[in-house]
């Protein structure tokens, strides 16, 4: 099995939210720029001698550097989270999780937490704690996440008492073991009556309809009256009735989202006053 790359600095701070790599960049910039460059320029001038005049010089470009490498994984982090998105919004069944990259996969496991309330710190430890691919956080709970996109294969015990035993040694309160296939029985005996929760791919599609039935579920708007189109007569209608509001004339209109008619006041919009209509 082939290890991940270490993570570098810049790996890190493209993990984090984007504005958190902003903001990094624009301390870093500070600190190092105004900070270390200022004193060696001048309290460690008296200290180092020439030499430390001469570094702190070179702070300023470095500074850059420091802060635009920050901001470039700034992008990063935002692109990911827009790939994020962009992958869970387009999936509609299981072939669907199938044709995706096993990094993909892992991002879209990590969005689909991040619809239920949780932190995701996306992870990879690499060696033989390489199986925790997530770390996520709710209610002040951490718990580790492994990812198993395997087509046609069913998880076994063997993978569920490995994720175990690293609960322990990470100091978690549970495991996630999701999988776009099944688990086999013993690995289900092994689960019972402990804080491993088993995710077959058939619920973890049910977790991203769910998400996405949330998102797109527009809240209910209240009625808006739209003023008559100049080309309307701009006398009411005989059969109009009295406006509840202030007693005035109203007028046939429609709403402007439903198209349900109603009446709407002739004073609209300095009086809205609104009944029921059916015509």
């Amino acid at each position: 099995m082939m290890r991940r790359r270490r993570k570098s600095g810049l790996d890190e701070v493209a993990s984090w939210p984007w504005q958190m790599g902003i903001l990094a960049g624009i301390v870093a910039f500070l600190l190092i720029r105004y900070g270390i460059g200022a004193w060696l320029s001048t309290t460690g001038g008296p200290l180092l001698g020439p030499v430390g005049q001469q570094i702190g010089g070179i702070t300023a470009p470095f500074a850059w550097i420091v802060m635009l490498a920050c901001w470039l994984a700034a992008a990063v982090s935002w692109g990911n989270a827009r790939k994020r998105r962009s992958l869970h919004d387009t999936r509609s069944d299981l072939d669907s999780l199938a044709d995706i990259s096993w990094r993909e996969f892992e991002m879209l496991v990590g969005e689909s937490f991040r619809r239920q309330g949780y932190e995701v710190l996306e992870t990879g430890l690499g060696g033989k704690d390489g199986g925790i691919d997530l770390v996520v956080s709710k209610g002040g709970r951490r718990q580790l996440v492994q990812c198993k996109q395997w087509k046609r294969r069913q998880v076994g015990v063997a993978t569920v008492r490995e994720m175990w035993g690293l609960v322990d040694h990470h100091v978690a309160d549970a495991v996630h073991i999701v999988s776009l296939g099944d688990f086999t029985a013993d690995a289900a005996r092994f689960a019972a009556g402990k804080p491993i929760h088993l995710i077959t791919g058939r619920e973890l599609l049910d977790r991203i309809r769910a998400a996405q039935t949330a998102a797109g579920a527009a809240p209910a708007a209240e009625p808006r009256a739209v003023p008559a189109p100049a080309s309307q007569p701009s006398t009411p209608a005989e059969d109009a009735p009295f406006c509840p509001a202030c007693a005035g004339a109203m007028r046939r209109r429609h709403n402007g989202r439903t198209r349900e008619p109603f009446w709407g006041c002739a004073r609209y919009p300095h009086c809205k006053g609104t009944m029921p209509a059916s015509f």
